[in-house]
């Protein structure tokens, strides 16, 4: 989490202006703002990233209670207008702004999500009442160790919270050190895999078991899991493929790939499905039903130089996971998946065997994709008592 440094805050909150004018100076200003509902929950999330990462938190907090969303951002406003929710740009860190701003929403609760506590906006906050809640928390040690050396500023925005819930150990213990009072400490969730936690897999379709997805394929690795995959079917001659590429615009490319190799295969832009031998994925916004088709999984990324992609959406679709050497951008979580049986590295070679063992093994493949899904539920955290919490403080204020 990047918690601003102390001799920091004032010129922060300036540059924070300084990119707007016009209209969106004025919302930054608490000068025009959005038309509510007095009593419902201010929540504010820094961007995009932030908001994507809440989602289903925001999702259930908005059915409950009228919600207003700020953001540092234009994009992270426009997402939340998309999304439906009333948006402006947060009221800058200054009292007479944060006056205005409280004074025209009057919230019984303020969420923030990850990343931010500004000393103004806590202490109004606190000042009208209003219960402070901040999910999904982190903190370095050495942001630790900076606001250590600040107690005065730190310690009373923490003690002031109402709520926290950390995304690990680590920050909670660090955050408890410098203020945060132990009675404010809920479970720990990790907002970014609430999502993909949500996902109903129901039972395993036919063919599933022999059915092999490759996700998010790049440049250079589509050879390698065709190869593979031709290598595989030599053994299990019922075995199918869904090879679909990060970027859709390549999809000639591998289409070509797949024509050297001598296979049949259909490409989904033009009405192809899941059911033919090998289809190509060449489209977007259909993932959930490759994963859903395919008990393997191959996460690509990891074959080449891009650091791997993700695991637990296949993860929470039960996917028996292969992933190639390359996972820097995920290493803890792979390094987990592998030492609890619910993912395997497979490097070119081994690749083709690793397809072949797990195609034979259908029981096999359903153990890892239950552990898979295990393992994201448990880090994942369940946000239904957060969400109770959060109620309850407003509710609380209303009464």
């Amino acid at each position: 989490m990047i918690w601003r440094g102390a001799t920091a805050l004032a010129g922060s909150a300036l540059r924070l202006a300084a990119p707007f004018s016009g209209p969106d100076l004025h919302e930054r200003l608490a000068l025009t703002g959005p038309e509510v509902i007095p009593g419902g929950i201010w929540l504010h999330a820094a961007s995009v990233g932030e908001l994507n990462s809440a989602q289903v938190l925001i999702e259930s907090l908005a059915g409950e209670l009228p919600l207003t969303v700020t953001t540092n951002s234009r994009t992270g406003r426009a997402l939340a207008r998309k999304l439906g929710y009333g948006a402006v740009l947060a009221p800058l860190d200054v009292p007479q702004v944060l006056e205005r701003f409280l004074h025209r929403v009057e919230p019984s609760v303020l969420v923030t999500v990850e990343n931010e506590l500004w000393p103004n906006r806590s202490a109004q906050a606190d000042a009208r009442g209003v219960a402070q809640v901040v999910v999904g928390a982190r903190i370095s040690a050495r942001s630790a160790a900076r606001w250590a050396k600040v107690p005065g500023l730190i310690h009373p925005m923490l003690a002031r919270l109402s709520a926290l819930s950390a995304q690990d150990a680590g920050s909670e213990e660090r955050l408890l050190q410098l203020g945060l009072q132990p009675q404010a400490v809920c479970a720990r969730l990790n907002l970014k895999l609430l999502g993909p936690a949500r996902v109903q897999p129901g039972p395993d379709g036919p063919g599933r078991a022999l059915t092999v997805l490759a996700a998010s394929t790049h440049e250079g690795e589509d050879e390698l899991v065709v190869d593979a995959y031709l290598a595989a079917r030599q053994a299990v001659p019922a075995l199918r493929l869904i090879l679909a590429p990060r970027h859709p615009e390549r999809g000639d490319a591998v289409a070509a790939i797949l024509k050297q190799r001598g296979l049949d295969f259909v490409r989904r832009s033009q009405g192809g499905g899941p059911e033919a031998a090998v289809l190509l994925a060449d489209t977007l916004g259909e993932m959930a039903d490759w994963y859903r088709s395919a008990g393997i999984c191959i996460t690509c990324g990891s074959y080449s130089d891009r650091g791997g992609h993700t695991p637990w959406e296949p993860a929470a679709w039960r996917c028996a996971i292969l992933h190639g050497p390359d996972v820097a951008n995920h290493a803890a979580d792979y390094a987990d998946l592998d030492a609890a049986g619910a993912a395997m590295a497979a490097s070119g070679p081994d690749l083709a065997q690793a397809l072949t063992r797990l195609a034979r093994d259908p029981e096999t493949q359903r153990r890892m994709g239950k552990l898979a899904r295990d393992q994201l539920l448990a880090r994942a955290g369940d946000p239904a008592p957060l969400l109770r919490r959060i109620m309850d403080l407003a509710r609380g204020r209303l009464a």
